[in-house]
């Protein structure tokens, strides 16, 4: 007995032996490591080897916590390939880590191969990194799965457009990955989104300066958030190694910390998921209160926009404005702000953000600027710093206890004293006081010079919503014999004068419409004049209608209707002069392409969507439609959908498809009407559709954009476009939709068949006037919406 004793220790320490020469940190080249055998990190927190989660049967190669009971990955390499047995292998080779089956197929790779020898080791972080000669080629930190640990990061490289995001399992036996995905959002202020297949489903922000809104704040210095002109990121930062943060399969998020005592993993803290987490639930201008029933109610001064819907608990229609802003009207006096506390803020998605100006400069650039709808300091701490600008409508407000306060843009007459409103939980009363301007201020006008230069231009001084304040020597009158107080009109001698008599030296250019000339006012604006043809046969007050129609656009994207002259048989329209001229004169042009590389256009592309077509007032444009009898339809330029050329119908589908139009003219520095190819007749969208089905998307791309472009960004560009441009408007993503494709790695859906296929299904304007859906169109005075 004493024998057998003595070779049962012998044999137990010759197995701790064993085990303990294979626990290693580094793998070297040609170095193997199959299943059953681990390496375990320096600081022993974490081990990487091959598991099986929960109940399954699977093979994995994974990373969990070493000195815990409960194997808890962190993560996973080949989650959507595993090994269905005990015959996996893990190797380092020249092209970096390989993961091969038990038939020698390498179904995982981390394409990370070197000049010399490559190591790959794990750290006592967790990070499992790919080294070239003590440089890093990989790191596993840069492809999380469902788990944020300490040091890692989520984010998004502004230089080379990668987005590190989290993904869900699909279930907590199957690592593969799931419907859910939590990223950091860079459109305006960021913010943290959960989606749900490319649905938005929860929004936390907007970043505060201490945590995300909506995200549980873990304590100083327990989560770091930088953004900055090359990077935003997201980190976890808590000392304590054995703490993570998860995406759960079921779109939840989890603090966790791990438990000695009990052997188990405690909850620090959960995301806020509730009815009122739901992204917009109450629609614009809205507000959720989970203690209410129903929870959705309208801010004050606000009305619910369909009371049929609302009173059957269906508010996803939102709120309007009982009583118009006066900035909209013209009179610069009426509009104030009110102030609102104990509400999340909301999605900051159209913004614009300052972190030196103080709370009033804040207040000042949003009075000035009738897109502002609201204003907020955008850092809480030392008392409140910062300037963010909420523009558009006011999405996903929420009622929660924090004490940000956001002020919101109100005409005057909705706000004549002090009132009380009841926003707190536990049915608190929260006072709400109202600010009233006793000053009367010029309009500052944020002026996009060109978007692909990303800067703005000079603040210039005496100007209303239509420009500058004309010199009024003739008072104009409509058709009826009546003077027109409401259109601002610049006299035929300011004009005149501004232009130096419309001299040839001036002149800009000529179109089917009539010549364009640039000029200076007598206050130094720059402007450029749109002279109509004579031979046009408009009335004054349609006329008169198409310009109000266009200034009440306010697009981002399109060149700025300052007003307008009429004066006899004149008419002209004033816009805003770009003095580096709109996008078109530089990707179609073959000099001046090579001053945008891939990544500036690249940008513009995210821009562009991001104002596309949310800024434009649906109704306002439908309206617009009926007045100018459709004047918009201009198919030579080949941004217009079939459904519209062909049948007049308007929605937000119609700016979806001119985007994706635009998308694939950036990419291919060619335009879309008057495509030629020597072997087929298609239209640019039509080459791209079919180049698209060959696999060969690539070669849409411009011979000038080849040195700098990032392959995978042409490609999904490409992709997306195509999306946009598909036949039937019910196919075509939505904006928002398109921003989030942009911003993420995600599988894109294949596209169907683009509109206008082929050139010569382009319908001409003659078959367009003949339609009998449509009114009769006047080239003359067709309006051109001229893109920025």
């Amino acid at each position: 007995m004493k024998n057998l004793t003595l070779i049962f220790l012998y044999s137990t320490l010759l197995i701790s032996i064993l085990i303990t020469c294979a626990a290693t940190d580094t793998i070297s080249v040609n170095q193997t490591l199959k299943d059953g055998n681990t390496i375990v990190s320096a600081g022993e927190t974490f081990e990487l080897g091959f598991f099986s989660p929960g109940t399954s049967r699977n093979r994995y190669v994974g990373i969990w916590y070493k000195k815990i009971s409960t194997c808890t990955p962190v993560w996973v390499a080949n989650t959507k390939t595993p090994f269905a047995n005990k015959s996996g292998e893990l190797r380092v080779t020249q092209t970096g880590l390989q993961l091969l089956n038990g038939n020698k197929t390498v179904i995982w790779s981390s394409n990370s191969s070197g000049s010399g020898g490559l190591v790959a080791r794990l750290l006592d972080t967790g990070n499992l990194v790919v080294l070239d000669q003590g440089s890093l080629v990989w790191q596993s930190f840069d492809h999380p799965g469902d788990t944020l640990v300490p040091g890692m990061r989520i984010g998004v490289d502004l230089m080379t457009g990668k987005d590190t995001h989290l993904t869900s399992w699909r279930t907590d036996n199957d690592p593969s990955p799931g419907p859910y995905v939590l990223r950091v959002v860079r459109n305006g202020y960021p913010q943290l989104f959960v989606t749900q297949e490319l649905d938005l489903e929860y929004r936390f922000g907007p970043w505060d300066g201490v945590a995300f809104n909506g995200m549980p704040n873990l304590g100083e210095n327990s989560t770091q958030f930088v953004f900055d002109e090359k990077e935003i990121y997201y980190e976890y930062k808590l000392v304590n190694s054995y703490a993570r943060m998860r995406l759960n399969s079921d779109g939840t998020i989890e603090h966790m910390n791990w438990i000695n005592r009990t052997q188990s993993w405690n909850i620090l803290s959960a995301a806020a998921i509730d009815n009122c987490a739901r992204y917009s639930i109450c629609g614009p201008y809205g507000v959720c209160n989970i203690n209410n029933a129903p929870a959705c109610r309208c801010l004050e001064g606000f009305e619910p926009q369909r009371p049929d819907e609302w009173s059957i608990a269906d508010s996803l229609s939102g709120c309007r404005r009982i009583k118009p802003l006066s900035c909209e009207n013209e009179n610069r006096n009426g509009d104030t702000f009110s102030y609102i506390a104990g509400v999340k803020f909301p999605d900051t998605n159209h913004s614009w953000y300052n972190q030196s100006m103080t709370l009033s400069e804040c207040e000042a650039a949003c009075k000035r600027n009738c897109s502002c709808t609201a204003y907020a300091n955008s850092d809480i701490r030392n008392g409140g710093s910062g300037c963010l600008l909420w523009f558009d409508d006011l999405m996903d407000i929420r009622v929660d206890d924090e004490a940000r306060a956001l002020y919101i843009r109100m005409p005057a007459s909705e706000l004549t004293g002090s009132t009380a409103r009841e926003h707190g939980s536990n049915s608190k009363k929260r006072t709400v006081i109202i600010v009233v301007s006793a000053s009367l201020c010029s309009i500052l006008v944020f002026l996009i010079l060109a978007v692909y230069f990303a800067r703005r231009k000079k603040k210039r001084s005496k100007t209303t919503i239509l420009g500058p304040v004309p010199t009024r020597d003739e008072k104009f009158t409509n058709e009826s014999g009546k003077e027109d107080a409401e259109m601002s009109s610049y006299s035929f001698s300011v004009i005149a004068k501004a232009t130096s008599n419309f001299s040839v030296n001036n002149k800009l250019g000529e179109g089917g419409f009539g010549p364009v000339y640039k000029g200076v006012l007598e206050n130094g604006q720059e402007i450029a004049v749109k002279r109509l043809s004579e031979s046009s046969t408009q009335g004054i007050d349609e006329f008169k209608n198409e310009v109000k129609f266009i200034a009440r656009l306010q697009h981002r994207n399109l060149v700025k209707l300052l007003g307008s002259c009429i004066q006899g048989n004149e008419r002209m329209l004033i816009y805003e002069y770009m003095a580096n001229k709109s996008l078109d004169s530089f990707i179609f042009d073959a000099c001046t392409s090579s001053m945008l590389d891939w990544p500036r256009l690249f940008h513009i592309i995210h821009g562009i969507a991001r104002y596309e077509p949310e800024d434009i007032r649906l109704s306002a444009l439908q309206e617009g439609l009926a007045d100018t009898s459709r004047k918009l339809i201009q198919t030579e330029c080949g941004y217009i959908p079939p459904e519209y050329a062909l049948h007049g119908i308007f929605s937000v589908k119609t700016d979806v498809y001119s985007f994706g139009v635009l998308v694939l003219e950036i990419v291919s520095g060619k335009k879309n009407r008057g495509f030629s190819q020597e072997e087929h007749n298609h239209t640019l969208t039509g080459h791209a559709w079919g180049l698209h089905k060959e696999g060969k998307s690539l070669e849409l791309l411009s011979s000038s954009l080849r040195a700098s472009c990032v392959e995978s960004q042409v490609l999904r560009s490409i992709h997306i476009g195509l999306l946009c441009v598909q036949h039937h408007a019910d196919d075509r993503p939505t904006m928002s939709s398109v921003v989030l494709m942009l911003g993420n790695e995600n599988a894109l859906p294949p596209p169907k068949q683009p509109a206008f296929f082929a050139e010569d299904e382009m319908p001409e304007l003659r078959s367009i006037s003949s339609a009998p859906t449509l009114d009769s169109v006047d080239t003359n005075t067709i309006t051109l919406l001229i893109p920025r």
